[in-house]
């Protein structure tokens, strides 16, 4: 059993961190990665790469393209040609990739906000317009939830070269069904749009729930979609930097890596080996306690708000281990995220980076140890008692 309330100590570190980011007194609960270790075979792997002294160019290979294809089939019975998968060196770099392929001027990327921040750097790193399909909110007590407008989801996404979903949706939690997958492919083929699919956080399930890739809808949405898949989320590694792009359609794929290859994005050989031990199946042991875990905070999280937060929102994550916190009905001024940063010494994300629709709320990692999250609760709590 994995203890996951003893986690190390993340000040000890000369570079910059989630936890050497702010001043030492402000509890960090910002920054999409865990305060766990890694499971133990993807350390090993790691210390047997180092043992061996040499640490020279490494060029992915078939087997590391043969394992991501298994772990598709193992977790989804999603049959994947290893020659479809393609290394990144991650999944931002990978959705910037396709949108350099795919998209142009007249023709740019349509994104569900608010979402992933870098989904909006998008526009400016690539020079092409940004199609904002904003969810349609819904509030009951003190729990929100999300839904897509359809009328609106068509008249952008018909404007766009490439639909960018992120599913599980950060910081939304949603995990989409397959009647709403089918539906935002059957838009995006009629429209001719590419649909380049976000799935890093596809493992890190809440409550036992289960997850769909795009692609697996059907062969016609496999060959016009785009899948992003990555260690990262799951197994606490992205610092590590690989992920892979899962291109069924060989002239997709084609032109995908000809503009991965302009721009020579080389995979380190440590993410490689770290990868390969993630999806090799050994850490599941390890993924299940993990799940477990989360979902253990999230409740936490969400009775704590419930019990001692009146007027906070909150949604109910199906997976991530990110919370969205809606501040909009309190007495807080100006921004949340400022706000508690000032008075609880407790720093967050700022809603606003994920959209105009992100003012006035938060999101919030719970992807730490019980006692850190129960201590940055409290800490918001007693500020907001003082207003």
């Amino acid at each position: 059993m994995t203890n996951f309330n003893i986690t190390p100590d993340r000040r000890k570190n000369f570079n910059r961190t989630k936890w050497t980011w702010y001043k030492k007194d402000i509890l960090p609960m910002w920054v999409a990665d865990m305060d766990f270790p890694a499971p133990k075979p993807i350390l090993d792997a790691l210390h047997k790469a180092v043992d061996h002294g040499v640490l020279g160019y490494e060029i992915p290979g078939t087997v590391i393209q043969e394992t991501v294809a298994a772990r598709m089939d193992r977790l989804y019975s999603w049959k994947v040609k290893p020659e479809s998968v393609l290394p990144v060196t991650g999944i931002v770099s990978g959705f910037t990739v396709a949108a350099r392929a795919f998209c142009s001027p007249k023709k740019g990327v349509a994104i569900q906000t608010p979402v992933y921040n870098e989904f909006h750097q998008v526009k400016n790193n690539v020079g092409i317009p940004q199609l904002d399909i904003p969810f349609v909110k819904n509030v009951e007590g003190n729990l929100i939830s999300y839904e897509i407008d359809w009328d609106l989801f068509e008249k952008r996404v018909k404007k766009a070269g490439i639909f960018l979903l992120c599913n599980p949706h950060n910081p939304l939690g949603i995990i989409f069904s397959r009647k709403e997958l089918t539906r935002m492919a059957e838009i995006c083929i009629r429209n001719k749009v590419l649909i380049v699919s976000d799935e890093i956080h596809s493992e890190v399930l809440l409550d036992g729930n289960t997850f769909i890739p795009m692609a697996k809808i059907s062969s016609e949405v496999a060959q016009n979609t785009i899948t992003l898949v990555a260690p990262s989320k799951t197994f606490n590694v992205p610092g590590l930097f690989c992920g892979f792009a899962i291109i069924p359609n060989k002239e997709l794929r084609e032109r995908y890596e000809a503009e991965r290859s302009h721009l020579s994005l080389h995979v380190a050989s440590m993410g490689l080996h770290a990868a390969r031990a993630a999806f090799s199946g050994k850490c599941d042991p390890w993924l299940a306690e993990l799940q477990e875990y989360l979902t253990a905070n999230r409740n936490f999280m969400l009775e704590y708000v419930t019990r001692y937060m009146p007027g906070v929102r909150t949604t109910v994550p199906a997976a991530t281990y990110l919370g969205w916190l809606d501040f909009t009905q309190t007495d807080i001024e100006g921004s949340p995220y400022e706000f508690f940063k000032d008075k609880a010494r407790v720093a967050l994300s700022e809603g606003k980076i994920f959209g105009n629709e992100g003012a006035g709320h938060v999101r919030l990692n719970f992807g730490t140890s019980r006692n850190t999250l129960e201590q940055g609760l409290e800490r918001m709590r007693k500020a907001l008692s003082a207003l």
